[in-house]
């Protein structure tokens, strides 16, 4: 299956999933503001973002003849692009032959704490040559963030 660099087919899936989520813990907090809507949006939001984890994941586990790429691959910075958080990965090709990159993307919170994950493509990376992706969060990530390469598979 061939997919885009934001990650193609499943995204949508995701993003609802996401988006569905962070609207119903909004609703609870608005409509009662106790510490019990907020726990309860708290262990909502959670689990959404579990889910994304695990969308990633499986994304990932479709890659078939894939080697551990990781050390060819960097996240640079993260920026706000409209609504949305992304990241430039680098993928540099240390073989003699063309590859194609599948890499995890997570963001993180100053504390490290989980906020999203997503699956990039950069294809066709020639051989001593480096390419460039973006990596672009699922749902919009407030405070600063950071990207790191959670897995990278060459293949």
């Amino acid at each position: 299956m061939k997919r885009d660099e934001r990650g193609g087919r499943g995204d949508r899936r995701t993003g609802i999933v996401l988006t569905t989520a962070t609207a119903t813990a909004t609703v609870l907090l608005a409509l009662t503001g106790c510490d019990t809507a907020k726990d309860k949006a708290g262990q909502i939001v959670s689990s959404a973002t579990a889910a994304v984890a695990s969308a990633a994941q499986e994304k990932m586990n479709q890659v078939k003849d894939g080697v551990n790429a990781t050390g060819d691959v960097r996240a640079g910075a993260t920026r706000t692009d409209g609504d949305r958080t992304v990241a430039e990965i680098t993928a540099t090709n240390p073989k003699d032959q063309n590859a194609d990159y599948t890499i995890m993307v997570n963001f993180r919170d100053t504390d490290g704490n989980f906020l999203d994950s997503v699956v990039l493509n950069i294809n066709d990376v020639e051989p001593g040559k480096s390419k460039t992706g973006t990596a672009r969060s699922n749902r919009t990530l407030s405070g600063e963030t950071k990207a790191e390469i959670a897995q990278a598979l060459r293949h």
